[in-house]
C-alpha cells in the first residue's frame, strides 16, 4: 500500500470501517512511513475532540418552526398555482373567441392565393369567359390573328362541299411562322396540302408567349366547314 491509497482508508481505520485485509496492510504501510503516522495522529486527535463536544439540545418549538415553515412554502406554491389557473383561463377567454375567426381569415386568404395562382398559371376564369378580357396568366398558348387576307381556291370557311370538314393542327415558331402541320381529320391529298400550304403562308399567328416572350411550340387548331378540290 502507497501513500495515496493509505490516505483514503485512515478514517475508517480509526472507527474499523474498514476489512481486516485494508487494516492489515494499513498497519504494514505505518511502520516505514512516518508522514501516514503522522496523519493518522491528527485524525485521532481531531476524533478525540468531537467526542468531548457536549451534545446541544434542540430549541422546544423546533418541531413548531419546521412545520410553519413547511406550511408557508406549501402557501407559497399553492398561489403560484392560482395564479397559473387564472392566467391560463384568462388567456383561454381571449384566445378561444378569435379562434374562429382567425380560422376564417386563414381560409380566406388561403383561398385567395388559389384563385390567384389558378389564374395566373392555369389562365381559365373560375367563372367563365368574358369577352374581350386580356389574359394575365403567365403561359399563353398560341392563337391565329387573321387567314390570309386573299381567298385561296378550293379552302371556304362554309358552303357547299364535295369533300367534307377539315380539321388541322399548326405548330408555330416563336415568330409565329408555321413550321409543321398535321392534318386531324378530313381530305388530305396532294391537291388540298398545296392549298394548306398557300393559307397558311400568308396567314397571320401569334405565337405562344411564356412570361410575356414568344416561344416555340406553339399549336393552333384550325377547322374549315367545306373544302372544295378543284382539278
Amino acid at each position: 500500500m502507497n501513500c495515496k491509497q493509505s490516505q483514503r482508508v485512515l478514517p475508517g481505520y480509526l472507527d474499523g470501517a474498514i476489512s481486516a485485509g485494508e487494516r492489515s496492510r494499513l498497519r504494514e504501510h505505518l511502520r516505514s512511513c512516518a508522514d501516514c503516522r503522522r496523519e493518522l495522529e491528527r485524525f485521532n486527535f481531531l476524533a478525540t475532540q468531537l467526542a468531548r463536544v457536549e451534545p446541544v439540545a434542540p430549541p422546544a418549538n423546533l418541531a413548531l418552526q419546521i412545520r410553519a415553515r413547511a406550511s408557508l412554502e406549501l402557501s407559497l406554491w399553492d398561489g403560484i398555482a392560482r395564479l397559473w389557473s387564472r392566467a391560463t383561463l384568462a388567456f383561454q377567454n381571449i384566445v378561444e373567441p378569435l379562434a374562429v375567426p382567425a380560422a376564417g381569415g386563414v381560409l380566406t386568404a388561403l383561398a385567395v392565393v388559389i384563385l390567384f395562382v389558378h389564374g395566373m398559371l392555369v389562365g381559365v376564369p373560375i367563372t367563365g369567359v368574358v369577352q374581350n378580357d386580356l389574359p394575365l396568366n403567365l403561359i399563353q398558348p398560341a392563337e391565329l390573328q387573321s387567314l390570309a387576307p386573299f381567298p385561296v381556291p378550293g379552302i371556304e370557311g362554309n358552303g357547299q362541299s364535295n369533300s367534307g370538314p377539315l380539321l388541322l393542327e399548326a405548330t408555330l415558331n416563336a415568330q409565329g411562322e408555321v413550321v409543321y402541320y398535321k392534318i386531324l381529320s378530313g381530305p388530305s391529298d396532294a391537291a388540298v396540302q398545296h392549298q394548306i400550304d398557300q393559307l397558311l403562308l400568308f396567314s397571320k399567328f401569334r405565337p405562344q408567349l411564356s412570361f410575356g416572350r414568344p416561344t416555340d411550340g406553339g399549336r393552333v387548331l384550325l377547322s374549315f366547314s367545306a373544302v372544295h378540290v378543284r382539278g
